[in-house]
């Protein structure tokens, strides 16, 4: 079994594949290039590509018979792949749910109090030297205590940063989903996404990336929001339509965002990185060891499974 990594992996999670597999890890931690891509389908057996490594549909049409017949992915989004291509071509492909929950939602939760709070901007004015003193009308916030979140999208992680909202801050939540969920905690459904924004003081990204979801939070959403509201990134960069985003804040139809992720990732526009009213994190969402051992593990489960003809445990 023949098994390339993309990136380079935790100790842990590379002793095990080399135990396992007959494995080659890539020394760069830059998306795979097309070729890099086409070698990946025809020299393995499996790859664990992650976040950046675009298997679309042209690449899989320039192999006609791969080698490779599963792509575990290390994350538990997946839509750099082109799942309906893999398919075609007979490459199965997997992912990560679950290992990541928490970790996004904290990450959330960090973002939701450090936009809120100003917490950013208050860091940069005392690391400049700028700081004058405290005072009873310096950098006034939102006090995100017993005010209202928005989720965009109830799946595991929505779940997750809508319990930590309620039982931690008491705040009521409000959401926005395929579906209607049972929950452990109060929660009203809302009926459309502006009707969301216009409703709530701090609005939370939490939708799966895919073409449905592309620039879903656009202009009539930041028109919608309140001009004291926070909106919270930390699913998919390109759900955001960034352009109007920038536009909102700075007509201040919005007061501030916090971001993890971005529509042009690592690039970050100039126009958010000059607001001080934005915070902006690179790409932290599962940035622990535990938990990133947890996704590698999870990763070679799936083709352990696929190396003994199992079902996949996290097929996608």
């Amino acid at each position: 079994m023949r098994l390339l990594i993309s990136r380079p992996m935790p100790e842990a999670v590379v002793a095990r594949a080399k135990a396992e597999f007959d494995t080659e890890i890539r020394a760069m931690n830059t998306p795979l290039t097309p070729d890099e891509m086409l070698r990946a389908l025809r020299d393995f057996d499996a790859v664990v590509p992650t976040l950046g490594d675009q298997f679309s549909a042209d690449v899989f049409g320039q192999v006609d018979a791969p080698r490779c017949r599963l792509l575990a992915n290390f994350g538990v989004g997946f839509n750099h792949i082109d799942t309906a291509a893999a398919k075609a071509s007979g490459v199965k492909v997997s992912n990560t749910p679950g290992a990541v929950t928490d970790a996004t939602a904290d990450i959330g939760m960090t973002l939701i109090l450090m936009s809120a709070r100003r917490a950013g901007q208050g860091e940069r004015l005392v690391r400049a030297g700028k700081w004058a003193g405290w005072h009873p009308t310096q950098m006034l916030g939102l006090h995100v205590t017993g005010k209202t979140v928005g989720i965009v999208g109830m799946g595991r992680i929505g779940q997750a940063v809508a319990r930590r909202c309620h039982f931690g801050f008491g705040m009521q939540v409000r959401y926005f989903s395929r579906s209607r969920k049972r929950l452990e905690f109060p929660a009203i459904a809302m009926d459309s996404l502006t009707e969301l924004a216009g409703k709530v003081d701090v609005l939370v990204v939490c939708v799966p990336g895919s073409p449905l979801t592309h620039h879903l939070i656009g202009d009539a959403v930041f028109r919608a929001m309140r001009p004291t509201g926070h909106l919270i990134n930390i699913a998919r960069g390109d759900i955001v339509d960034e352009g109007a985003l920038i536009a909102a804040l700075e007509a201040g139809e919005i007061a501030g965002a916090g971001l993890d992720v971005y529509e042009f990732e690592p690039e970050v526009p100039l126009a958010l990185r000059q607001m001080e009213q934005v915070t902006l994190l690179p790409h932290l969402g599962t940035a622990a060891l535990d938990v990133r051992e947890s996704m590698g593990n999870m990763a070679l489960d799936n083709v352990a499974a696929f190396a003994k003809g199992k079902a996949l445990p996290n097929a996608v």
